[in-house]
């Protein structure tokens, strides 16, 4: 007996643990479905058991909503600057080129001019992982140069919003991003433009108290986080508890905040129906 179990151990072969690259799986946080990434982002970063809306990158919506269609970039070569020689744990300075290094974006936002299912339009993408999709100049006035096209040449406008609220590294000028987009989209609404909003997770602060809410039409993604002040804020000044599901996105449907909440596999076809269904 001692002499099989000698001649079997001498036939097992050991091998070194294999590295699993970070990232390559990824778990749900609602369901806590394991994912391999390519499925997710075949999936439109959506929970393939529980569809739960993963944050997706500007660039991934881009591809959503236009996929190979050529597309023109508005105000790409506006970057920011540091207005404040704003200075904390790190340099704001440092701040904007770490994000740019890990994200490959130059800001929080990107505008674009281009086709979906053929109708021209003009789309404005915030990406939450470029500084939280914080709302700075560059932000502000991208969005405003966007709307500037979108009314010169008769487009309609679609903001996709994901953000952590206004940039605190520009102190007033970010602030003044809320006064500035929403009096262009004031003059862009009096010339008969069509305006529609997208809310994705997080939405909140200054973005949500300005273009975000304004929209003629507004959509946002399933179980989005959308709101201004923080829910732990909002208690403490009440001092009551908040409801089951506050700040979200059925929540705020039910409250008429929001017009439709759309799966993102739906999103493009959506859009192109309201732009066709209003514009005719």
């Amino acid at each position: 007996m001692a002499e099989w179990f000698r001649r079997s151990a001498e036939k097992i072969i050991t091998y070194d643990k294999r590295e699993i690259a970070e990232g390559t799986w990824i778990k749900c946080p609602k369901c806590s479905t394991v994912i391999y990434h390519k499925q997710l982002e075949k999936n439109y970063h959506v929970c393939i058991s529980c569809s739960h809306h993963f944050r997706m990158k500007s660039t991934d919506y881009i591809q959503l909503l236009f996929q190979d269609a050529s597309i023109q970039e508005i105000g790409e070569n506006i970057v920011s600057k540091d207005p404040l020689n704003f200075n904390a744990s790190k340099s704001y300075k440092d701040q904007i080129k770490i994000s740019k290094n890990k994200t490959g974006l130059t800001e929080a936002v990107k505008s674009v001019k281009g086709e979906i299912n053929g109708i021209p339009i003009i789309v404005c993408i915030m990406d939450f992982s470029f500084i939280g999709g914080s709302m700075g100049s560059v932000v502000g006035e991208r969005i405003s140069r966007a709307i500037d096209v979108a009314r010169k040449e008769k487009r309609s406008l679609i903001i996709i919003t994901s953000s952590g609220g206004a940039r605190m590294q520009e102190g007033a000028l970010s602030l003044m991003q809320m006064a500035k987009t929403s009096a262009k989209l004031a003059q862009f609404s009096k010339e008969g433009g069509l305006y529609i909003t997208v809310l994705t997770d997080p939405t909140t602060g200054g973005t949500t108290a300005s273009y975000a809410m304004l929209g003629d039409i507004i959509l946002a993604e399933p179980n989005s986080l959308i709101g201004f002040a923080g829910a732990r804020v909002i208690k403490q000044t009440i001092g009551e508890d908040l409801p089951e599901g506050f700040q979200r996105a059925e929540f705020l449907l039910e409250k008429g905040f929001v017009d439709h909440i759309v799966h993102r596999k739906d999103l493009k076809q959506k859009l192109s129906f309201l732009i066709n269904f209003f514009n005719n």
